[in-house]
């Protein structure tokens, strides 16, 4: 059964070990960089989780704060590890993500940065309620911010 778990002692070098396919390589951080991320970002509320299927991992996400407006969540990152993709684990850790954050209750939406090359990665987001915030970032010309309405 697929859960979002907490990044500890125990599971960190399994996190850290996931990569994805050599063309997605250009869209998302390599795993460990996910990590060190979420420490980075502990003054805005930054996790990672671990996203596992019966205890083994196969998955990491990030998700921090914003600090200034717009006040909001911010899905930093998110990955399913090669060798378990074209399993739905993408789709359902991103609904269980989604869900946790309606919990907790903080923001009314969660936003991200997706390049616009990555059709594979929008299909998802768009699949889960994900749409273009209209949001030309300069620095990053080649890439779509979406949001999602919690």
């Amino acid at each position: 059964m697929i859960r979002l778990a907490e990044v500890t002692e125990e599971n960190w070098f399994d996190v850290a070990s996931l990569s994805v396919r050599e063309d997605q390589k250009p869209f998302v951080a390599p795993a460990v960089g996910i990590i060190a991320r979420g420490y980075v970002y502990r003054g805005c509320n930054g996790r990672v989780w671990a996203i596992e299927d019966d205890g083994t991992v196969v998955g990491a996400a990030l998700v921090r704060e914003f600090t200034d407006e717009p006040l909001g969540y911010d899905l930093q990152q998110f990955m399913i590890g090669e060798k378990y993709q074209g399993r739905g684990y993408g789709s359902a850790a991103l609904g269980l993500i989604l869900d946790e954050l309606r919990k907790e209750g903080h923001y009314d939406h969660v936003e991200l940065c997706v390049k616009k090359a990555d059709a594979e990665a929008i299909r998802l987001y768009e699949k889960h309620g994900f749409v273009d915030s209209g949001y030309v970032d300069e620095d990053v010309p080649d890439a779509l911010n979406m949001i999602c309405r919690l």
